[in-house]
């Protein structure tokens, strides 16, 4: 049964094996064609044996191969595995002959047996050595396939975590900022609220999507570009320029909120030094653009954010997101991806 799961996966029909020993069987008598009185009885023995002998070693090696699963052993070809199909060899050659020589028993084969042990022992070695390297492939294989889906697994896992964390700081500061708005009896307490709830709302609504279209980020981006206004007011200075003709590209979820919470996060935002951000598009790239202040202490980062938008882009598009920091500005260029692109 192995052997047979071992022939599908290789594509190796009996008919496959068949012909195969047959040419082996005719190539490892060659050098008797150079003989001057060979009989072309003699010579049809000859590529009979090699070529039974060799159908023998296919279909034993194939059925000693471990069993085809999930998580394949490792082999060495140097092993037990090899010197038990030799030692096997050995006495199924001495059979073969021996068969041969009762059926005819004009010919001298007997004395030969030691030319048909060795030219076995060539014959054994060269198949277990095409079987050893075609398993060591398959495990190859599988075990990138393993660490892939581990490594996809993770991602998601990372992004799945990305798309259902509400940011508490977020909240508890968007909350003070409305209780601030309700005391004063700001005129645009209520429009913070309609805001504040559709910023949410969407961000549940995008939790579902691997990718959406940049007009619907922009879309969903412009209640959480109000909540900060409202919040920072002067301190924070953030211009959109996107031609129309990119709306139909698409990005990861939350890509632009995330660079955004990032500038945000690591620099000085304040009425004394604004925090100027700039999204654009240049040279087929959405550009996330800002003034780099350093803050002095830095609130504690998962990693999460930068990392998670360029394994989304890699693993969704197969674009790199390319990060530049200089000692005036920082910036992230996403690709312009689109549907089709989808990797």
């Amino acid at each position: 049964m192995k052997g047979r799961n071992y022939q599908e996966l290789l594509k190796l029909s009996d008919l496959h094996i068949w012909i195969s020993a047959v040419c082996i069987g005719t190539l490892a008598s060659i050098p008797k064609l150079f003989r001057l009185r060979m009989e072309f009885g003699e010579l049809l023995i000859d590529i009979s044996i090699s070529s039974l002998f060799t159908i023998f070693v296919w279909y034993y090696n194939l059925a000693n191969l471990p069993e085809l699963s999930e998580r394949p052993k490792q082999i060495k070809f140097y092993g037990k595995r090899l010197v038990k199909s030799l030692l096997t060899g050995i006495v199924i050659m001495v059979l073969f002959v021996s068969i041969h020589q009762i059926l005819l028993p004009k010919y001298e084969l007997e004395s030969m047996l030691t030319m048909y042990e060795f030219r076995g022992m060539i014959i054994n070695i060269m198949i277990n050595l095409f079987l050893y390297l075609i398993y060591q492939n398959y495990v190859t294989n599988k075990v990138n396939t393993e660490l892939e889906k581990t490594k996809s697994d993770n991602i998601n896992s990372q992004f799945e975590l990305l798309k259902q964390q509400i940011n508490p700081h977020f909240l508890f500061n968007s909350l003070n900022t409305l209780k601030s708005m309700v005391e004063m009896q700001d005129e645009k307490s209520a429009d913070y609220i309609v805001m504040l709830s559709d910023f949410y709302r969407s961000s549940l609504e995008k939790r579902k999507e691997n990718y959406i279209s940049l007009e619907q980020e922009i879309k969903a981006l412009s209640a959480f570009i109000f909540l900060l206004e409202s919040r920072f007011e002067a301190g924070i200075n953030l211009k959109i320029d996107i031609p129309k003709q990119y709306n139909n590209s698409v990005l990861p979820p939350f890509a632009l909120q995330l660079l955004i919470e990032n500038c945000i996060k690591h620099n000085i935002v304040s009425l004394a030094q604004p925090l100027c951000i700039d999204i654009h598009i240049e040279n087929n790239h959405i550009i996330v653009e800002n003034n780099f202040q350093l803050k002095r202490s830095v609130e504690q980062s998962t990693g999460i954010g930068l990392n998670n938008i360029k394994q989304r882009y890699l693993q969704t598009f197969g674009k790199t997101v390319q990060i530049i920091k200089e000692p005036n500005y920082f910036k992230v260029k996403l690709p312009i991806c689109y549907e089709g692109d989808h990797y």
